[in-house]
């Protein structure tokens, strides 16, 4: 299994939405992405930071089958469409992939 984490720091405003609106529609479209893409085995994404340094926005925790299922589900065309938003209203991106 591969564990894949992100992190996002968000414009103050992008898309006509302040960071918390945008970051709780990155939330809902994401996780929407579960039980969507196979090999794609758990996905959830917070708003709700505790604590964070570098300081972030919304994160990302996803579980798949194998380093070929993380390359598959970041090729989907449903992973593309929230990447196409994301891209719109992302300031920042820190990403990691590790086995597990």
């Amino acid at each position: 299994m591969v564990r894949h984490i992100v992190m996002w720091t968000l414009k103050e405003e992008a898309e006509g939405n302040t960071a918390a609106v945008n970051g709780a529609k990155m939330k809902e479209i994401l996780e929407a992405l579960a039980g969507r893409i196979e090999g794609l085995r758990h996905i959830e994404v917070s708003v709700d930071i505790v604590a964070a340094d570098p300081e972030c926005h919304v994160v990302l925790c996803s579980e798949h089958d194998d380093v070929a299922a993380l390359d598959h589900y970041q090729v989907h065309p449903e992973h593309q469409a929230c990447v196409a938003f994301v891209k719109k209203v992302a300031a920042s991106r820190k990403a990691l992939d590790y086995i597990i």
